[in-house]
């Protein structure tokens, strides 16, 4: 993907500013006070013909490369879980959780490998490259593994939060999410040494309720911290605004949807990917489409998210 000169390789942060155009910005109808309700579907958006959003240097496709980096945080005894964890790993679905307290050590070296290894073959892939990431760390994972956020920081990559906790949150309670929200985002201070200014839960296969988006944000404003962008949004190729939740008039929250469909976890269990070569072609098939799209006036975006590609075979 790096051959492509003429996209727009940039993380949501540093693409932040070249998309507050007029167009993108009149989807966002304020309200004197912005509610903390989620808010009605939107199933219309831009509608057929999609605004120009002006990517730098007239680029007709931005490409937001994404390191999910998750481990150490997932669900283990070791952590103080009754179950062990059971998605996201090469052992792929059907797998059947251990309870009472047992931990499953093949399931825990699994996620090891990306922590100890993996990690470090992508971000060496990308420097080789000369591209910048977005990654969205979950807090835990960085407090074991500080290296990790501290050489994300160096090396110019953004850190955003993918939460406190690689788990299911929807039995939590508003305050108990508030707190992982608060853990968050000291954790990525303390190891990357500055706040996230974006936001991702992923978590797509458990429950999501409404309520998140407003509880992130209002944790940000309490903390006197800018909120840039939430992820947590499938539903387009271009960003779009929306009322800040509990904002003032006129107050924004920009949505940066996450592309899933490009996203390496199809590779566990779903069979959809089992080479590096399937997956590069259907990124590849992707760009394409999109790029075509935006040769035509009406530029695009789409995420590239690494969950599981971190050995050799996967990223030749």
């Amino acid at each position: 993907m790096a051959n492509h000169s003429s996209g727009a390789y940039n993380s949501p942060s540093l693409s932040f500013a070249s998309i507050q155009s007029a167009d993108l910005a009149s989807s966002c109808i304020m309200a004197t006070t912005n509610s903390t309700n989620y808010g009605a579907r939107d199933l219309v958006g831009y509608g057929e013909h999609t605004p120009n959003p002006q990517w730098p240097g007239g680029a007709k496709i931005a490409v937001q490369v994404v390191l999910n980096y998750e481990e150490g945080s997932e669900v283990t005894p070791v952590n103080g879980d009754g179950v062990t964890e059971t998605a996201a790993s090469e052992l792929g679905l059907g797998v059947t959780p251990m309870t009472d307290g047992q931990r499953d050590v093949n399931m825990e070296s699994l996620y090891e490998y990306g922590s100890r290894a993996g990690v470090w073959r992508v971000l060496r892939l990308l420097e080789e490259h000369g591209v910048k990431c977005t990654s969205y760390a979950v807090g835990k994972a960085l407090l074991l593994n500080s290296a990790v956020g501290a050489a994300l920081s160096t090396r110019g990559h953004e850190v955003a939060s993918h939460g406190w906790r690689w788990v299911d949150r929807s039995a939590w309670t508003a305050d108990e999410e508030m707190e992982n929200v608060r853990k968050a985002i000291q954790a990525i201070k303390k190891t990357s040494g500055k706040p996230p200014r974006g936001w991702y839960y992923g978590m797509v296969a458990t429950k999501a309720g409404a309520r998140s988006r407003a509880l992130v944000a209002q944790v940000f404003r309490e903390e006197g911290l800018p909120l840039k962008y939430y992820s947590d949004d499938y539903s387009d190729d271009l960003p779009h605004w929306v009322p800040m939740p509990g904002g003032g008039k006129d107050e924004g929250l920009l949505i940066i949807p996450y592309t899933l469909d490009t996203n390496d976890y199809k590779n566990a269990g779903y069979q959809a990917f089992i080479t590096a070569n399937q997956f590069a072609e259907y990124l590849i098939d992707a760009f394409n489409e999109l790029y075509r799209e935006g040769e035509e006036g009406h530029p695009k975006m789409f995420s590239i998210a690494r969950v599981l590609a971190t050995h050799a075979t996967q990223l030749d």
